[in-house]
């Protein structure tokens, strides 16, 4: 399938191997050497998050190939729009253009409704820095506006005051800053990892404290839960955001589990569950019995069919947006 290919988009997925330490990047490296058995003429654009020095490792491998990284930066939930409305193109290729970058560039431009997208050449090994340091920045956001809620929630004081108080400042801003269980999704657990990982040898505290808050974060709303002593807990869907069935990594997984090894009965309701159970609970088909059998609701977003039973759901959404 690649022969007679210009370019070979690589956007296979890469984890967190936990074994390891560091992502597995075994589908990437796949690609790329039937690629270079196939299409050897072919640009090779890497668009999967990869550890920091991956492309110029595979470029050693691979001397004749063109090989450049090229990350994404979309949005769960707003990917087409996105890619439509991309806030910046990054071609990481070499710090002075050359012609296969313009292309491809080039390329990516002729597929963009938005006007004036800035368009960053730069070498290979800093743009991979750019995807995982961006990523961590939004995890670090993320764990600050939810230690600020811990505070506020075990201190009883209104989390929506002080947080509106710190975000018109606008060096602040009034955006991501939604408290949640946690982060969880596709990107940020494992890229944080990874940056953790990168670090290794280099001086830091920021950064293997991003990935510990969350983890603090966790055990609090579990901690939380506990503490009002319910009997049944119902979970209120396992994706992280609104409109989302992607529950990977979810932040809700971990309490669960938390729950449940306190002996506590766990159900699930979730359209987008076709088993009968999941993570070793019970799955409810309707919603309506899905409240009924359940003492007290976690929602780690709102919606409005919690509304009316809002005496019984414990959440930290407070401003109902992602």
């Amino acid at each position: 399938m690649f022969k007679n290919a210009d370019f070979v988009i690589v956007a296979t997925p890469t984890d967190y191997d936990p074994d390891k330490q560091f992502f597995n990047t075994d589908s990437v490296e796949s690609v790329i050497a039937e690629a270079a058995r196939l299409a050897p003429q072919a640009a090779i654009i890497i668009k999967s998050t990869v550890p920091i020095g991956f492309t110029v490792r595979m470029r050693r491998a691979y001397p004749a190939l063109s090989i450049i990284f090229s990350p994404e930066f979309l949005r769960e939930g707003q990917a087409l729009y996105d890619n439509l409305y991309p806030s910046r193109i990054i071609i990481g290729d070499a710090l002075e253009a050359g012609d296969v970058a313009k292309t491809f560039a080039a390329l990516l431009l002729q597929g963009v409704r938005k006007k004036d997208v800035s368009v960053l050449y730069m070498p290979p090994t800093e743009a991979e820095a750019v995807k995982l340091f961006a990523n961590t920045y939004l995890a670090l956001r993320v764990s600050y506006f939810n230690e600020l809620d811990t505070f506020a929630e075990l201190r009883g004081l209104d989390a929506k005051s002080i947080i509106d108080g710190v975000c018109l400042d606008p060096r602040v801003g009034a955006y991501y800053n939604n408290p949640s269980f946690g982060y969880g999704g596709y990107c940020l657990p494992k890229d944080t990892k990874q940056m953790m990982a990168n670090y290794q040898g280099i001086p830091n505290n920021i950064i293997k404290a991003i990935v510990a808050s969350n983890e603090t974060r966790k055990a609090h709303v579990a901690n939380m839960i506990l503490s009002k002593k319910p009997q049944t807990v119902g979970i209120y869907k396992l994706a992280m955001k609104a409109n989302s069935d992607n529950a990977r990594s979810s932040a809700i997984l971990n309490i669960i589990e938390r729950l449940k090894e306190a002996g506590i009965d766990v159900i699930i309701f979730d359209p987008a569950i076709q088993e009968q159970t999941m993570s070793g609970c019970q799955v409810a088909q309707d919603f309506c019995s899905f409240q009924e059998r359940a003492d007290l609701i976690i929602a780690n977003r709102i919606s409005d069919e919690l509304k009316p039973y809002s005496n019984k759901v414990y959440t930290r959404d407070i401003f109902q947006d992602n």
